[in-house]
This record gives C-alpha cells, sequence and structure tokens, in this order.
C-alpha cells in the first residue's frame, strides 16, 4: 500500500523532469482545505492533491472546489487503489498522474494533463502573497504604494487594473517571479520590517504622547508575534 509519504520525494523528482523549472510548496493552505503541493511553474501555479492508496475520496469534493478557487491549473496523483475511478471524482480539466511502485522505484504515469483553469480567481491567488511581496507587484506596475491600507485593500486595487493595465499574462509571470524568489529564511525579518514601516509612518504624524506610546508598544508586539510565527513554521516546513 503507497502512502503519502512514500509518494511525495519521488514526485517532486518526476515534476521537475517532466516541468522543468519549478518549485516545489508544501502543505498550502486555501479556503478551508490544504494544498497537500503548489508547484510554481514561470507562468502558472499547478494546485497537486494526492490521493494515497491510505486515502478515500471524503473531502475530494470540498478541495476540488478550494483548488479550482486559487490555481491556474490543477492535478491529482492518485495510488493504485485510486487508478481506475479517480477520473470520476475530479473535473475533466484536472490532470491525473498515477503512480504505482515497481520493484523498490515509483513509476509515475500521465494519464491526463491538465487544462488551464478557468474557474481560478485572481483575488484568491494574490492572497498566497504576503503583504511585502504584495508591495513588489504595485511598484512593478506602477502602482500606488497604500501603505496604510489593508491586504484584501491592496488585492482588490491590483485585481481592478486586470486585463486592463496589467495583461494577464504579465500578472501570472510576477506572481510566479515572487514565489520562486521567495525566501522562508527571512520572512521574519521581512514582514516585521514592512509592519513596523506602516507603524513607525503613523508615529511620524502623531502629536499625542499616549498615543505615540500606544504606537511604539503595537510596534513591539507584532515584532514578538512575528519572531514566534516565524520560529514555527520553520521547524515543519520540509521543502521550499
Amino acid at each position: 500500500m503507497l502512502r503519502d509519504r512514500d509518494i511525495r520525494e519521488p514526485l517532486f523528482d518526476f515534476l521537475e523532469e517532466t516541468y522543468g523549472k519549478v518549485r516545489i510548496i508544501e502543505e498550502k493552505t486555501m479556503g478551508k482545505s490544504r494544498a497537500d503541493i503548489v508547484m510554481v511553474a514561470p507562468d502558472a501555479l499547478y494546485g497537486i492533491e494526492i490521493k494515497s492508496d491510505a486515502d478515500t475520496y471524503a473531502r475530494l469534493a470540498r478541495q476540488v472546489k478550494d483548488y479550482d478557487n486559487y490555481y491556474d491549473f490543477n492535478i491529482v496523483v492518485a495510488g493504485t487503489r485510486h487508478a481506475m475511478h479517480i477520473c470520476e471524482h475530479v473535473p475533466q480539466y484536472w490532470g491525473i498522474i498515477t503512480v504505482e511502485q515497481a520493484d523498490d522505484e515509483m513509476d509515475f504515469y500521465v494519464l491526463r494533463k491538465p487544462e488551464r483553469n478557468t474557474g481560478m480567481k485572481l483575488e484568491r491567488k494574490l492572497s498566497i502573497l504576503w503583504r511585502p511581496e504584495l508591495a513588489k507587484l504595485q511598484e512593478w506596475n506602477n502602482m500606488p504604494k497604500y501603505k496604510e491600507k489593508s491586504k484584501a485593500f491592496v488585492i482588490e486595487k491590483i485585481v481592478q487594473r486586470v486585463p486592463g493595465k496589467i495583461s494577464e499574462e504579465v500578472i501570472r509571470q510576477q506572481i510566479s517571479d515572487i514565489l520562486f524568489e521567495r525566501d522562508y529564511n527571512d520572512v521574519t525579518e521581512m514582514l516585521s520590517e514592512y509592519r513596523k514601516g506602516e507603524i513607525q509612518k503613523k508615529l511620524d504624524k502623531e502629536t499625542d504622547s499616549e498615543k505615540q506610546l500606544e504606537l511604539m508598544m503595537m510596534q513591539a508586539e507584532k515584532r514578538s508575534q512575528l519572531l514566534k510565527k516565524g520560529t514555527q513554521k520553520k521547524s515543519r516546513r520540509k521543502v521550499f
């Protein structure tokens, strides 16, 4: 019986051999589900769900909806137990890769290539990016900085520019470029510096001493929270 842990590492090698330049991100939250794998390609994001021999179809319908909201292409990787019937459980435009053990190796076969997912919601895809990464998109596309605005506000402003002022091809490539360059070792420092800068801007404008003190305490608290969160993420991440 092939289990998830048996499939992953050989699958990463297969994906690199098949698709060329890619980056693998594991266990990415998406809506109410979690993507087993997000594969970053130069002009697209692929959501990949592993259905090992130990898995059932109980949650797959919900997962399919979430994958379709976030990714340009989606693929299900099915163990031997599911290979004959997996096509009945995913949409026609999903790719299917089957896997079975041959001697001491994993044998992967592309049963069906994925087609572009026309139901992908750009705002959901953009939500994968961190706020400082969205700031890069704003800079590259000559947008206002919106330094004091929320992540959701900035995403809405970017979406409004596609495809009128920013082509869909360009935004796809830019998102992939950012994720290729993402450094999880620097996440705590990067987010801390960005958020500290937002609060510092308010501090520079504030004249009331009590409010200044409140902002300074908020700045210290955010840094403490980010340090703790960053430590937890590093300890459980496997592949970047």
